[in-house]
């Protein structure tokens, strides 16, 4: 295989940084109008934590400003070119972060670590989501809480899940691997969290319309 002489590596590799930049661009820039349809509940989701605080996946850190100011906060991000916003997002709130590169299917945090974990908009592009609900479960405290906000499968037998199902070999590759139709809460439901509370809402936005939010507890 030919490969661009300049850095050394093949035509696939860069066409995926490519892939990958663009999509943290456009993070950045598109993110605006779905955090004004969900920051009130994010206000509220996220309203009583402490302690350590790992959010995975955190993209360009629309979170961010949601957070109490004394956590010790630490991301895990597998997208590099999503660093950048992010650590700029944390400079203009004045916050100390920890970020970190990696997966949510191994993430970088030691057992029994996090007084919670947060997670928005980030279970419909796992590779594995079961695994990476472990993992949630590995680094979390006795007790400790994992807060999400996700975009899920529109209800069987209706006409968006047969659109949702339809699309989604060329939504998972234009949405950097998220999945339109996943049922994210049975797999939450079946992970072994001691409980697990949620409710379903609609968000004003075509093909992701259907969204749960909840916690889920250690």
């Amino acid at each position: 295989m030919a490969v661009n002489q300049s850095c050394g590596k093949s035509p696939n590799h860069i066409c995926s940084n490519c892939g990958k930049r663009l999509f943290a661009w456009m993070m950045a820039k598109g993110s605006a109008g779905y955090e004004k349809v969900v920051s009130d509940r994010k206000r509220s989701l996220f309203a009583n934590l402490h302690g350590n605080v790992l959010e995975i996946g955190p993209g360009t850190g629309p979170n961010l400003p949601y957070y109490p100011q004394d956590i010790h906060w630490v991301g895990i991000e597998p997208n590099p070119f999503m660093h950048s916003y992010l650590q700029q997002e944390a400079e203009k709130l004045g916050l100390n972060i920890d970020l970190r590169t990696g997966t949510a299917e191994r993430i970088d945090a030691d057992d029994n670590s996090m007084d919670a974990v947060v997670s928005t908009l980030v279970l419909c592009s796992v590779p594995n989501l079961d695994a990476t609900l472990q993992e949630v479960l590995r680094v979390l405290k006795p007790g400790g809480r994992f807060l999400f906000i996700e975009h899920v499968a529109a209800e069987r037998g209706t006409r968006l899940r047969r659109v949702q199902s339809t699309i989604r070999p060329i939504w998972k590759v234009l949405g950097d691997g998220c999945n339109c139709d996943r049922e994210t809460w049975v797999a939450l439901e079946n992970a072994g969290f001691a409980s697990v509370n949620y409710e379903h809402f609609e968000a004003p936005f075509p093909i992701v319309s259907p969204h749960i939010i909840g916690v889920a507890a250690k």
